[in-house]
């Protein structure tokens, strides 16, 4: 397994990873252009995961300056319980921690034990006493 930066060159491959296994993630943030941009601030932090030339995990990882956040981790399902998805958070957190970055959060929904299961055991601390609120800049 080779464990590289993505680039905007594998966001068809990295795109059909995520309708399989991020489906109801995905939004109009996921596009090329969005990701395109997120990438080139991002520099590096994001990684696929490659066995025999396919792309079979990715995290889209990044920072604002403050905080790093993790998005989109994801391994193929015929490929998961290898510690691909542990390579690729890691790899992601060192990337950001080399930024000066000491903290990082993954988004994760309520009803996703298995992602749970996996930052929880990968040292993630699950947070009680925040919200998330989402605000559409565009009004849609």
């Amino acid at each position: 397994m080779i464990i590289r930066p993505m680039t905007i060159d594998d966001y068809d491959e990295v795109l059909a990873l995520w309708q399989i296994t991020s489906r109801r993630a995905l939004s109009r943030a996921d596009e090329r252009e969005q990701i395109e941009r997120y990438l080139r601030r991002n520099e590096g932090m994001s990684q696929v995961a490659v066995i025999d030339g396919k792309i079979v995990g990715t995290v889209l990882a990044g920072h604002d300056g403050r905080r790093g956040f993790i998005h989109h981790q994801a391994v193929l399902p015929e490929y998961r319980r290898r510690r691909i998805g542990h390579s690729l958070a890691e790899r992601a957190i060192e990337k950001i921690a080399a930024d000066g970055i000491d903290k990082t959060h993954i988004f994760c929904y309520t009803d996703n034990l298995t992602g749970q299961g996996f930052w929880s055991d990968f040292g993630f601390e699950k947070r009680e006493d925040v919200y998330i609120f989402s605000y559409n800049n565009k009004g849609n």
